[in-house]
């Protein structure tokens, strides 16, 4: 997904949840902007800040428990009215670099995700996976 000189993808899956990693610093810039542009800010954004602001002990706490992804909680109100942001997150670490792989709900546009991510100065590429 981290693609070299500032070139980056998004992966659609099939379920259409959208797929984005990027260094930590640049994965908060990222929900700040998603969530400016979306105009509103949940609980599971939230969570995931406070994640990726305490990327070692959450990532101990993902390795101790063998999962892949941490799940942000949210709020029973926010999933009915379609205002959950983040789905998932993924904490990776690759030396000393702290890479962090946001999973957006199927509800978030991915127009708003690609214009942030080129306000952030990436060139994106889009990959969809399908069930074929």
């Amino acid at each position: 997904m981290l693609g070299l000189t500032g070139k980056i993808v998004v992966e659609v899956d099939s379920g259409k949840y959208k797929n984005v990693e990027l260094p930590l610093e640049e994965a908060e810039r990222l929900l700040a902007i998603v969530t400016k542009k979306l105009g509103f800010e949940s609980g599971d954004v939230n969570e995931a800040y406070r994640i990726m602001r305490n990327f070692d002990a959450f990532y101990e706490t993902q390795k101790k428990k063998f999962k892949d992804y941490l799940v942000p909680s949210k709020s029973m109100n926010d999933m009915i009215l379609g205002k959950v942001i983040v789905d998932k997150v993924k904490l990776v670490k690759e030396g000393n670099k702290r890479i962090v792989v946001i999973s957006f709900d199927r509800r978030v546009p991915l127009d708003v995700i690609v214009e942030a991510l080129n306000e952030m100065g990436y060139e994106v590429e889009v990959k969809e996976y399908s069930i074929a």
